[in-house]
């Protein structure tokens, strides 16, 4: 006799399979790109280290920083390399952006020249914090399998975004007007991902990217008010969010970002701005 029917014959009904469970919960996980910088004064690097550690939202929040450790004026300098294992011994993530001292595309370079960089960043961090990193983000979203290969034989998984805030450096243009309808837009888009439980659930949480660029004066002034923007677009979005919104714990922060990795190059996640169009 079927499972059904025995429950049936004792009056009882049937455990119904759940359907429409609803998703977990939104964290939101804070990375950083193409930092540290290396100004001797009001460096924007420091200032957000010292919001996130200190802030009406959430105090002590953790965040992925992705750094160039041999850019000519940031990873690369004494200030820099201090403001890494800064980092590190604040509880940060500390991951790999590049080893160059330009922010040179990964998809541009030999195999040869790839994998002799990702070592150089991966002994560059070792050397600074005691710690091999785990995460590394493609300079411009450029990747494909062979760098794919690449991040893996040096230990590393590859994390995008799942929001960004399009504030990377551009000289001249140091602002912008749309910090608010842009991260509408984006989590707009992502809430369909975690609507339909696309998403990873990782220690009862649904972690959601959010990319920003430490090197730029803009956001270290306003990396408050974009923090203030992401809770206000969720609640609009009736997108439930943890009862920490941040993440506060390296390990947290680590497991949730992990879960978040791209590994085939078969994937076809949304990349920022037009970046989809030129390299998918």
């Amino acid at each position: 006799m079927s499972l059904l029917l025995s429950n049936a014959a004792a009056g009882q009904d049937a455990p119904a399979p759940a359907r429409n469970a609803a998703p977990a919960p939104v964290r939101f996980l804070l990375t950083f790109d193409d930092g540290p910088a290396a100004a001797d004064s009001d460096n924007p690097t420091v200032h957000i280290l010292e919001t996130l550690a200190r802030n009406p939202l959430q105090d002590n929040i953790k965040a992925v920083f992705f750094t160039q450790t041999r850019a000519w004026h940031g990873g690369g300098t004494e200030t820099g390399r201090a403001l890494i294992k800064r980092e590190h011994d604040e509880g940060h993530i500390v991951a790999l952006h590049s080893a160059t001292l330009f922010h040179s595309n990964h998809r541009f370079m030999s195999k040869k020249t790839l994998d002799e960089s990702m070592q150089k960043g991966v002994d560059d961090l070792v050397g600074v914090t005691g710690v091999a990193p785990k995460l590394v983000r493609p300079p411009f979203w450029a990747y494909d399998a062979e760098t794919l290969e690449s991040y893996r034989q040096h230990g590393m998984r590859m994390l995008l975004t799942d929001l960004n805030a399009n504030d990377g450096k551009i000289y001249g243009i140091n602002f912008s007007w749309h910090k608010r309808s842009n991260m509408l837009t984006h989590l707009a888009e992502t809430r369909k991902r975690w609507a339909a439980g696309a998403m990873p659930v990782v220690d009862g949480s649904t972690p959601v990217v959010v990319t920003f660029h430490d090197v730029n004066t803009y956001t270290s002034r306003h990396i408050q008010e974009y923090m203030d923007i992401l809770i206000d677009v969720a609640r609009e979005l009736d997108v439930p969010l943890a009862a920490k919104p941040f993440y506060d714990d390296r390990d947290e922060l680590e497991r949730a970002a992990l879960a978040s990795t791209v590994t085939s190059a078969d994937a076809k996640p949304q990349l920022p701005g037009l970046w989809n169009w030129l390299w998918q």
